[in-house]
């Protein structure tokens, strides 16, 4: 655009200078300097003008063309005081509008210098009309800058506000899930290594199902502490309270509930995004959990591929559930789609051709953080 400019005024000012009788070749190489300066008219201001007006006086001097010899410098002028400059485009438009005056006031040969008079007045005019044009577009400018700034501000201030507002809602989760389920689950692990204890101290037989209770609300209290801390340290880091690393300490829990489950591992073990490790490890937990629940007798199969761009988490059954039972997802199955759903990934939950139930969640893998 700035050399369109230019290159719009160099052949307008081109013509002119064939067209002047008086011209030479020195005014045309004048007024292409002149115009081609106009390049850097947004970039630098002040280096168009200086050129724009010496070039053009030394035109309007010897050649007397008349107002064509102010177009660059009344180009330079806007820029100039658009770019907030006011002394120096008012010298620059005085030392013109005076040097051409005085030039062709000289060269009048006593010709009535009433016409001369008139074209300087147009001129001032021009420059005038220049300035103020300069002037509005750089107060727009400033506007413009200004309403930007206020939106940026505006959107900080909701960024900020629903933060604030987000803290507040975690800590107020985090003091209901401390005052309601902590206090339970804490009886509940008390009350299970209290049974235990007696039925040690008596040398009767721990029955499996107390043991799993007592695992299962000491594992429960740990991953709430885990989740409390995160809820409450808003900008800490998000450690994974639980993880694939602990997939062992799952199942085997899982099998001490009286639930028959092996555990398939294919491909390279690897560290996984927080994110990828955490959402594996409970779908894999919530599976289990369904499996105990809605089939039982049934023998669970968990299968974890470590693939080259995602991580293929799958747990079957061979439970009573058929193609033709309708499959009602519960908070348990919505949980786990908005979690792989979340990740990008993809989640399949349905009966099995064959018999049973099959969850099976790919997830993306990233870079590990």
């Amino acid at each position: 655009m700035d050399g369109a400019i230019a290159a719009v005024v160099a052949a307008m000012l081109s013509v002119t200078v064939l067209a002047t009788p008086a011209a030479g070749a020195l005014d045309l190489v004048a007024a292409l300097i002149g115009s081609a300066a106009l390049v850097f008219w947004r970039r630098a201001p002040l280096v168009p003008l200086l050129i724009s007006t010496i070039c053009m006086l030394v035109y309007a001097v010897h050649a007397q063309p008349g107002p064509p010899a102010a177009f660059p410098v009344l180009v330079a002028v806007f820029s100039s005081v658009r770019a907030g400059h006011r002394l120096l485009p008012a010298l620059a438009a005085m030392a013109f509008l005076g040097s051409s005056l005085a030039a062709n006031l000289a060269a009048a040969a006593g010709r009535e210098p009433q016409t001369i008079v008139q074209h300087t007045t147009l001129l001032l005019g021009w420059f005038v009309a220049a300035g103020v044009a300069g002037t509005v577009a750089r107060t727009r400018q400033a506007y413009l800058e200004q309403v930007e700034q206020r939106a940026v501000e505006a959107e900080r201030t909701r960024d900020e506000t629903a933060r604030r507002r987000a803290g507040e809602e975690r800590l107020r989760i985090a003091r209901e899930l401390h005052d309601s389920l902590t206090h339970s689950i804490s009886i509940i692990k008390v009350q299970a290594g209290v049974a235990v204890h007696l039925a040690r101290k008596r040398g009767d037989e721990v029955p499996a199902a107390l043991l799993a209770i007592q695992d299962a609300s000491g594992d429960a209290m740990r991953e709430l502490r885990a989740t409390l801390e995160i809820l409450r340290d808003q900008d800490g880091p998000e450690d994974a309270p639980s993880g694939l690393g602990r997939l062992d300490d799952l199942v085997d829990r899982a099998r001490s509930t009286g639930l028959p489950a092996t555990v398939t591992v294919l491909g390279e073990r690897r560290e996984l995004p927080a994110e990828v490790d955490r959402a594996a490890y409970r779908i894999v937990q919530e599976a289990l959990t369904n499996v105990s629940r809605h089939a039982g007798g049934a023998a669970a199969t968990v299968r974890i591929d470590y693939g080259g761009d995602a991580l293929v988490v799958q747990v079957d059954d061979d439970g009573a559930a058929g193609t033709g039972t309708p499959c009602v997802p519960g908070v348990g199955l919505i949980g786990m789609r908005e979690r792989v759903t979340a990740l990008g990934g993809r989640l399949r939950a349905e009966p099995r051709p064959e018999g049973g139930f099959t969850v099976r969640a790919e997830l993306p893998l990233g870079e590990p953080s």
